[in-house]
């Protein structure tokens, strides 16, 4: 999820009645409600090591703890009022779960059990970027002020109380938005689910979310590769409208990609592997091997794609890792 509704989630809490446990306790949950994605830094050692250390140990049930006793040491240092320690240490945490939880409803998930398990949780029901829960933020944020305004416009000036109803509604509110997508992203597995893609039955099937809660894109896994079908909860479903991709027999050259860094990297994360393998352009009969997550594109577009240029000796030229990048036709 995007640290702005993470901030706001956390400032929420705050205003909801969390504030009140101990001074400085608005700071302590709005940088706790963050503090999981310090594993941003990683980006600076370049994008494969980014893609194995975000969401890794700071997004576990374990590393929970340590991030909300960070948080609370931090502000300790830098505030000028006297934090109460095991207050802020448990509201913390709690804006630290909540953090978690909110990663946990988008397709990319979290690895709740490192170092144990590096198996990847996720809900498949909301975007990263969701601009309804921001709509939904923004209530929790201009509500108070327009009552304030309204309040001083006829003499009775607004109880600060009122941010406090306003954070505990739109808090709900997002609770019920999130609840109203899992019950459709319910709906656009099961749908997926009880069809069948050029006669096969799904080994495994998948929804994926857009902006829109009724519309999802539907993934079944099939012997041969996937069926990536479109799912409009409004309108009858056509499986015949789904488009293949399939996969392919694993040759040398796939053999030596894997065994580059940023294909290792991509390997820990994919869940919806394709692997795209082609001629370049020049004449020398190098290969370009690609492995792609369709869970965020296509083989035209892919979200997250591992990339690597193999000779005709079954040598790696080149590999990286990219992501929102349009490959040549």
């Amino acid at each position: 999820m995007d640290n702005l509704t993470h901030s706001l989630v956390g400032l929420f809490l705050a205003r909801a009645g969390f504030r009140r446990a101990t001074p400085a306790a608005t700071a302590i949950l709005v940088v706790a409600a963050n503090a999981p994605d310090i594993d941003v830094i990683s980006w600076f050692w370049g994008r494969p090591t980014w893609l194995h250390w975000h969401r890794n140990i700071t997004h576990s049930l374990l590393g929970a703890p340590v991030m909300a006793l960070a948080t609370v040491a931090l502000i300790a240092l830098l505030s000028r009022k006297k934090v109460r320690w095991w207050p802020a240490f448990l509201i913390a945490l709690l804006a630290v779960a909540s953090h978690l939880l909110l990663d946990l409803t988008n397709v990319y998930g979290v690895r709740l059990l490192l170092p144990f398990s590096g198996h990847w949780s996720h809900f498949d029901i909301a975007p990263v970027l969701d601009f309804t829960i921001w709509a939904i933020m923004l209530v929790g944020i201009v509500a108070p002020a327009l009552s304030r305004l309204v309040g001083s416009e006829i003499g009775e000036p607004a109880p600060d109380k009122g941010k406090a109803g306003w954070a505990v509604t739109a808090l709900l509110l997002l609770t019920v938005y999130y609840y109203s997508r899992s019950v459709f992203h319910e709906r656009a597995v099961n749908i997926v689910d009880s069809h069948l893609y050029n006669k096969l039955a799904p080994r495994r099937t998948g929804a994926f979310p857009t902006a829109n809660p009724v519309v999802w894109r539907g993934m079944a896994e099939l012997s041969y590769g996937y069926a990536d079908v479109p799912v409009d909860l409004r309108t009858t479903f056509h499986a015949t409208d789904a488009v293949s991709y399939y996969k392919p027999v694993r040759t040398p050259a796939m053999q030596a990609a894997m065994a580059t860094y940023p294909f290792q990297m991509l390997l820990e994360f994919v869940q919806y592997p394709l692997w795209v393998i082609e001629p370049t352009l020049d004449q020398n009969g190098d290969l370009r091997v690609s492995l792609i997550d369709l869970r965020f594109g296509t083989p035209q577009q892919s979200g997250f794609a591992a990339t690597a240029i193999v000779s005709p000796a079954n040598r790696v030229v080149e590999s990286s890792f990219g992501m929102g990048e349009v490959r040549p036709r």
